[in-house]
């Protein structure tokens, strides 16, 4: 029953970190229709700026909103002078397609080589802000600590802060206007590419924000954030890629699985497991659970 309780606490844990990476690609994909790899960079990059906040000033709650801030500040540089200029340039063909997306790959390996050059290629720690050690449960400790549970919470409210942002407000009208049909979006008054930018500014700041709560009780380095990218593109696309709650449901089914496997069958299994699930939902449903052929769900 332990072990079993044990499961369940670290998949949501997991899962939910899943689901910020999974948020700030599904933000970008709605509103450019490009998978932004160089997420992981970003992500990479703004921890390595909180790392630094915490080294000067050894506060973590100092370093993780100088972190969510200037996510957000790089995701807005970066669609301004990076991204909109490369959309700009390409009118029609294939390369639409492609073009950007192998941008964010160059950008990704750009990023980590600054990271690299700025800050070596050594592991770094970043100490959590609260207790890592597991909780009491029938007199067993069990894998689930004050600081997993301190990550559900900031999950929560992220997420909560996202539904209020594009389900009540105008700003959020008018990033799924100008995601859904940006033609019309402009007739209506909405600048397009100034609300695409905002959400990358979102998108980057949820990406600081999986950073700053991912890397306690991992190694900080220039590739840290790659398995975290795979998981969060893998459960963006069981979402499907359009919905930001299937981003969420997707990225739980994914800790679920992972964690389920891993205690239950071998530790092993851990990389693998996320593909097999990938390819069974797709299998079920290839535009993912979500996913809808005739518009796009908030």
């Amino acid at each position: 029953m332990t072990q079993f309780i044990t499961a369940v606490l670290t998949s949501l844990s997991s899962g939910a970190i899943y689901a910020l990476m999974a948020l700030a690609l599904v933000l970008v994909w709605r509103s450019t229709r490009v998978i932004n790899f160089a997420q992981a960079g970003q992500a990479v990059l703004t921890t390595y700026i909180g790392y630094t906040v915490i080294q000067r000033t050894g506060s973590y709650w100092l370093a993780l909103l100088v972190a969510v801030v200037s996510g957000a500040i790089i995701g807005a540089v970066i669609d301004r002078f990076f991204m909109r200029p490369i959309f700009k340039r390409i009118k029609s063909g294939p390369i639409v397609m492609i073009a950007p997306v192998v941008a964010t790959l160059g950008l990704l390996g750009i990023i980590q080589a600054v990271i690299g050059f700025i800050w070596g290629l050594t592991n770094q720690s970043i100490q959590a802000p609260v207790s890592t050690d597991g909780f009491k449960v029938m007199g067993t400790v069990i894998a689930f600590s004050r600081y997993n549970l301190l990550v559900l919470i900031f999950v929560a409210v992220a997420m909560l802060l996202l539904t209020i942002l594009f389900q009540k407000t105008d700003i959020g009208l008018a990033l799924r206007a100008s995601a859904y049909s940006p033609e019309i979006a402009k007739l209506s008054g909405i600048k397009v590419d100034s609300v695409r930018t905002l959400g990358w500014a979102i998108a980057g700041a949820s990406g600081g924000l999986a950073g700053m709560l991912y890397i306690p009780g991992y190694f900080l380095f220039p590739n840290a954030m790659d398995l975290l990218l795979v998981f969060g593109f893998v459960a963006a696309v069981i979402g499907g890629l359009e919905s930001l709650f299937g981003a969420v449901v997707g990225a739980m089914i994914l800790g679920f699985a992972i964690n389920f496997a891993t205690t239950y069958i071998s530790a092993k299994l851990f990389f693998p497991t996320a593909f097999i699930v990938l390819v069974a939902v797709l299998l079920l449903k290839p535009g993912g659970l979500f996913g809808s052929k005739k518009g796009r769900s908030a």
